[in-house]
């Protein structure tokens, strides 16, 4: 049995959060690089040149990507192996989180959803664990922006609507969505399971890196439809028209009741940020 000591989880959480709000993955950067070379519009190749200097700004300067810090989400992968000590295991990532936006001057944007009041330090964050073989602990860190979250979508379709219905209220969210997600974004699509787990299908499927290819073929392809799609759509760069709304559509899947079609549409803004540690 591995002991990992909760002061280690704070001090990773905090340092996690910082530098997700400061610092734009290389992933997202090389694609908007290709986007400056690809983009059609010459309007939205120069936001494509603003959005790489403000990423820019943001990484020398210390300063947040954006004014929207986030709402914080982790993804544990929690090693059946692991043995927490020195304390709670959840008030750690709690704590490392309120340490980490106080530190890193980050913007607090949590609040009671129905008297406003602000909670004064950015928890709780929103806390998914899975228990896994090993010795390790895996914290997915991201922090989500209001815009991007209000646009997303979760439908129970009939599962005669098959490929058909799905692709359908995909190009839907992203067409409502406009110019309010801060294109381009990143889709993250979750099929299958059940009302709440194909929404965190699509959160997690955010969390796969811009280029990579899904290991499932057909899936693949199916990402890769959805993302002509979209880009047809010419929504483009900040909203203003354009062949790059989309930088990526990843998909998540997983078998279904027979009755059901659960399908999630989980969309990000180009500051997709997180930062994964092992701990």
């Amino acid at each position: 049995m591995r002991q990992i000591h909760v002061k280690d989880i704070i001090q990773a959480v905090k340092e996690a959060v910082i530098a997700a709000n400061y610092e734009l993955g290389a992933d997202v950067l090389a694609a908007l690089e290709h986007g400056v070379h690809t983009e059609e519009s010459p309007t939205g190749r120069e936001i494509l040149r603003q959005l790489l200097e403000n990423a820019r700004l943001a990484a020398t300067e210390r300063l947040p990507l954006c004014q929207d810090c986030g709402l914080v989400v982790i993804l544990v992968e929690l090693g059946q192996e692991v043995h927490i000590v020195g304390g709670d295991f959840y008030d750690a990532l709690q704590e490392g989180v309120r340490q980490g936006y106080q530190e890193g001057y980050l913007r607090k944007s949590l609040c009671h959803p129905l008297t406003r009041q602000n909670t004064g330090d950015n928890t709780p964050a929103v806390i998914h664990t899975e228990i896994t073989p090993g010795d390790q602990l895996k914290l997915s860190i991201m922090t989500k922006g209001g815009g991007s979250e209000n646009a997303s979508r979760v439908y129970l379709l009939k599962p005669a609507e098959g490929w058909a219905g799905i692709k359908e209220k995909v190009i839907t969210t992203v067409q409502e969505a406009g110019a309010g997600t801060c294109p381009p974004i990143i889709v993250g699509v979750g099929i299958g399971g059940t009302f709440e787990r194909a929404a965190i299908l699509a959160k997690k499927a955010l969390l796969r890196e811009l280029g990579q290819a899904n290991p499932d073929p057909e899936l693949a392809a199916r990402e890769e439809e959805l993302l002509q799609a979209i880009n047809d759509l010419g929504i483009g760069p900040g909203g203003l028209g354009g062949r790059l709304t989309a930088l990526g559509v990843h998909i998540h899947l997983q078998p279904c009741h027979i009755a059901s079609l659960p399908v999630a549409v989980n969309l990000q803004c180009h500051a997709a940020r997180h930062r994964e540690v092992i701990l």
